[in-house]
């Protein structure tokens, strides 16, 4: 018994004077620690650049919505300036419609007056002096007018011109001669105003 105490009180005494062998905690390598670092540094270089590519691209996208706002604006501008040009134009073109008509009118208000002065008559010789007189002044108020009668027998007949109503066979006519003038043509310029009508021989 005695023994066997001593042996366990030795034991205890030989664990407790023992080296404590437990591994102590091992610190990473060098190694790990700076491939840690270089991650870090190369992780905090790869944010900078993206955070330094946001801005750019922020700034690109900046400049770009101004451009649009310009454009936006440009084009606002242009179609209000189309606009009013559109309306000038229109209040123009009546204008000078207005005023061509007024022209017009105020040169056959003379023929109006004489024939109303031909009313008066009672006479039929009066009457056909005075139509004739006012037949007469009417090539001079055409011509201010820039209107211009056309129509003859004996020309060659023109589709442009001249609206043919009647035919007639006729030896001694050559083919699409106009023999009769059934009523007369008028144009201003090159503009048609009325085709004549007329007869045409062959």
């Amino acid at each position: 018994m005695d023994e066997k105490m001593k042996k366990i009180d030795i034991e205890e005494e030989t664990s407790s004077n023992a080296p404590d062998t437990a591994a102590p905690e091992k610190e990473p390598p060098a190694a790990d620690t700076a491939e840690k670092a270089k991650k870090k540094c190369k992780s905090d270089g790869e944010g900078k650049k993206l955070k330094a590519k946001i801005e750019a691209l922020e700034k690109e996208l900046a400049a770009e919505k101004a451009k649009v706002a310009e454009s936006e604006d440009k084009y606002l501008r242009l179609a209000a300036e189309y606009d009013n040009f559109r309306k000038r134009s229109r209040a123009e073109r009546d204008g000078i419609y207005a005023d061509a008509a007024a022209d017009a009118v105020k040169q056959l208000l003379p023929i109006i007056d004489n024939l109303e002065r031909a009313t008066a008559y009672t006479a039929p010789d009066k009457v056909a002096q005075g139509v004739q007189m006012i037949l007469s002044s009417l090539p001079a108020v055409f011509e201010k007018m820039n209107i211009e009668a056309f129509g003859e027998a004996g020309v060659q007949f023109d589709p442009n011109m001249h609206n043919a109503v009647m035919h007639e066979e006729n030896e001694e006519l050559g083919e699409n001669v106009i023999t009769d003038v059934l009523q007369k043509g008028y144009k201003m310029g090159d503009k048609i105003i009325r085709y004549a009508m007329v007869k045409v021989a062959n």
